[in-house]
């Protein structure tokens, strides 16, 4: 394991997860469904919510890690983390 691995800081770890995501959220639309092409930070909580308790999950891959995301995001009531993307 090399030095720079050893004292990774956690605090810039999450910020950078952070950074990742809501870069990702600027460019992914849903793909299918009653929101198809809408932004994923711009869907319903009880949508996403339906994923949970009736759809067996979300999907995989990068798509489904951003709506669990924003599920728990919006669950946290912490929405005015997507004010700087925008709707659509």
């Amino acid at each position: 394991m090399s030095e720079s691995e050893e004292h990774i800081d956690p605090g810039e770890a999450m910020k950078r997860e952070l950074a990742d995501n809501l870069a990702d959220l600027e460019i992914y639309r849903m793909p299918f469904g009653r929101y198809q092409q809408r932004k994923l930070h711009t869907l319903p909580y009880e949508y996403l919510h339906w994923f949970i308790e009736k759809g067996g999950g979300f999907p995989s891959g990068r798509l489904g890690e951003l709506m669990e995301f924003v599920y728990h995001i919006k669950a946290s009531g912490s929405e005015e983390i997507f004010a700087r993307l925008g709707r659509g």
